[in-house]
């Protein structure tokens, strides 16, 4: 296993591919790193030399936010607008989907397990 910004980037799988591995970098953005440091996206990780390894964990450190400083910039802005109370704000803080999605019969994901509400009991004569 390679390391490359703190995880372990598996070396038995593409480069394309073993770059998504690390938090912040998708399939687009792994091909465009691959292509600014010559190296072929098909080659796999075992394959790399020291060399290619250093100009990839160049660019990645250069150009891009990862893996913990790009999660702690998310959860800050989650903070600020919840802070600031706007809708999406308000949203997060109760748990509800944030993106405007029906929460009538769906929403399990955002909202979690189904919490029953008993029925109100008929008075008795």
């Amino acid at each position: 296993m390679a390391r490359i910004v703190g995880v372990d980037v598996p070396n038995n799988k593409r480069g394309e591919i073993a770059l998504t591995y690390i938090y912040g970098i998708g399939r687009s953005r792994a091909n465009k790193i691959l292509e600014e440091a010559g190296v072929d996206k098909d080659l796999k990780v075992s394959d790399w030399n020291d060399d290619q390894f250093a100009k990839v964990r160049k660019i990645i450190g250069d150009n891009f936010k990862v893996e913990g400083e790009l999660r702690s910039e998310i959860q800050l802005n989650i903070k600020r607008l919840m802070d600031i109370g706007s809708y999406r704000g308000i949203r997060h803080r109760i748990g509800l989907p944030v993106r405007g999605q029906s929460t009538k019969n769906n929403a399990r994901t955002r909202k979690g397990k189904r919490k029953t509400v008993a029925n109100k009991k008929k008075a008795t004569k």
